[in-house]
């Protein structure tokens, strides 16, 4: 099991605002089958990426635009499911409608691909179904918009809370080993160790 990644680019809107965003697609797998975290933006540069490979799954950490705005061209061209925890319904009718539904993803689900497994983990706050992504076997967690390098996600707009994603950084994350790498929606990727220190100032802060 292998991780790639591409970035794409376009805009993320919400509460009547938009900004242009670059966002972390990765693809985790091996040379036959692959999972795709957050089809963002380009369904066509994700599929070319895909390659020859059966994709198995499209899977959103989370339901804001700029993580699954290209997700339905992606399962259109491939068959593939996509997989929302139901929590960010709201966020996802602002994308599909009602017309396109996906298949509901929850906490302790395991993900099995290339021989190796992705636990969902429920890490709220963000948005309400924000989940996280735990591959053991490669020492990583793909935590969407929870956790980036320097800090929780952002909190400021609607269907999202401080003291939540707080708790979920301290309950589902921090007590990840501190060598687990965090592979994240956007910019760089940072450990759980590198993070743990600063970590420990925010849960202060928001408790």
């Amino acid at each position: 099991m292998t991780i790639g990644k591409i970035v794409t680019s376009g805009t993320f809107t919400l509460d009547g605002g938009t900004w242009n965003v670059d966002n972390n697609v990765w693809l985790v797998g091996d040379d036959h089958e692959v999972v795709v975290i957050d089809a963002a933006h380009d369904a066509e540069a994700i599929r070319q990426a895909v390659g020859d490979r059966r994709l198995k799954a499209i899977v959103c950490t989370h339901a804001h635009n700029d993580h699954i705005n290209a997700a339905g061209a992606l399962a259109d061209a491939t068959g593939a499911p996509i997989l929302l925890h139901p929590a960010d319904d709201a966020l996802w009718e602002m994308v599909y409608g009602t017309e396109r539904r996906y298949e509901p993803l929850h906490d302790g689900d395991v993900i099995k691909v290339a021989g190796g497994t992705l636990h969902v983990l429920h890490t709220p706050g963000h948005a309400p179904g924000a989940v996280s992504l735990y591959a053991p076997e490669l020492g990583v967690v793909f935590t969407g918009d929870t956790l980036f390098s320097g800090g929780p996600g952002a909190t400021g707009r609607s269907y999202s809370s401080f003291d939540t994603i707080i708790d979920s950084i301290r309950d589902r994350l921090l007590v990840l080993p501190s060598g687990t790498v965090v592979h994240t929606g956007h910019g760089d990727s940072t450990s759980i160790g590198a993070e743990a220190p600063d970590l420990q100032e925010w849960i202060t802060r928001g408790h």
